[in-house]
């Protein structure tokens, strides 16, 4: 199937669950080490990492997944439109101007923007309706991500021109499972590429920056009644991610802003604890990952049977998802009902996706959007 335009696929005016990739030209190794010039690069996935923190700051969208690799990088995106109408004319413009700044510091990062420059944006409503609709567009969520980071790879190396390719690839999340599959899949990217043996091992992920936190949570729990610190409690390993685990009987409903500046909102996205998804992602690393230490369980994850998937259909759907979908990832059941955002065209799953997926036996998908 020939690849829709981005807007065909999904809207900034809408709520959607985006998986991203972009690669570097020529699928080079310019993130990590390059056996061909001898030189490592490790030190620009820091670089995209940081730019993903300024990003989730600033713009009205979720960052839901993350995995950095040598040649290119994956994110799972939430766009939040609803959040957006939530802010004030003064937070939108203040927002724009901590990406987009009149002045700069010696070191390049953003001054306060004055009241001026909050009033020229403020004062001018055309502008602040365009504002809110970049603001919540994963399109130019991207721009900002991959200019920033061209530009600084082009300074350091002396080049000028492309450093990622022209187009990234963007995939349209439609239910339940197949969102539940792609976080596997971006979080398992570094084992499957054996850059790791363990999933808190794995550098530059959403899954090791989770897991940090959870370990940093329960020391602090595990201290002991009446001791103190003389110093400020630091921020959760994963302050700028998205909140995982959703519980869709008793959390609020709504836009949920975040309650700190670090992130879009403090929506999750997924039905499962975080401990169940830790679980599962080590139930399928051992299933992907041959020579992993350890024994694979027999039992498969609750997860799993309550979405009535089988263990060969998950471990072939995580380790082949990029391979798989095309402009949206899916159940047969849920795609059929899905159209494209302007012309309202039918999408379709590849052959083995739908060969795949055509046994699994849900009553009744539930949207991830």
């Amino acid at each position: 199937m020939a690849r829709l335009a981005r807007s065909e696929v999904f809207s900034p005016d809408e709520v959607a669950i985006v998986h991203v990739i972009s690669r570097v030209v020529r699928r080079c190794f310019l993130l990590g080490f390059d056996p061909v010039s001898g030189k490592n690069f490790d030190h620009r996935k820091v670089w995209v990492e940081s730019r993903l923190i300024q990003l989730a700051a600033c713009f009205g969208i979720d960052l839901l997944n993350f995995a950095i690799l040598s040649n290119h990088f994956h994110l799972i995106l939430r766009s939040r439109p609803d959040v957006v109408k939530e802010w004030s004319d003064l937070e939108l413009a203040r927002r724009w101007l901590t990406l987009c700044p009149e002045r700069t510091k010696p070191d390049g990062s953003p001054e306060e923007p004055n009241e001026f420059e909050l009033n020229a944006i403020q004062n001018d409503k055309d502008r602040v309706n365009e504002l809110r609709r970049r603001l919540s567009d994963i399109s130019w969520w991207m721009r900002f991500l991959c200019q920033k980071i061209g530009r600084q790879a082009n300074d350091e190396d002396g080049e000028s021109g492309r450093f990622f390719q022209g187009r990234f690839r963007a995939v349209r999340i439609c239910d339940e499972e197949s969102l539940l599959a792609c976080a596997a899949y971006v979080d398992l990217n570094p084992i499957r590429a054996a850059l790791a043996e363990r999933l808190e091992d794995g550098p530059f992920t959403s899954a090791q920056r989770r897991i940090e936190a959870l370990i940093d949570s329960t020391a602090m729990k595990l201290d002991k009644p009446g001791s103190s610190h003389d110093f400020p409690v630091a921020r959760p390993k994963d302050f700028f991610l998205s909140p995982l685990s959703i519980e869709e009987s008793s959390d609020p409903i709504g836009p949920c802003p975040s309650l700190s500046k670090y992130r879009c909102s403090d929506k999750g996205f997924l039905a499962i604890t975080m401990d169940d998804y830790i679980e599962l992602l080590d139930w399928t690393a051992r299933k992907l990952a041959t020579g992993k230490a350890g024994s694979t369980p027999t039992e498969m994850p609750p997860i799993l049977d309550r979405l009535s998937l089988s263990a060969e259909a998950w471990t072939a759907l995580v380790f082949n998802f990029g391979q798989l979908f095309c402009n949206v990832a899916g159940l047969p059941k849920t795609i059929e009902m899905t159209r494209s955002c302007q012309s309202q065209r039918r999408y379709y799953l590849r052959p083995k996706a739908k060969e795949l997926l055509s046994s699994v036996g849900i009553s009744a998908s539930h949207t991830a959007c």
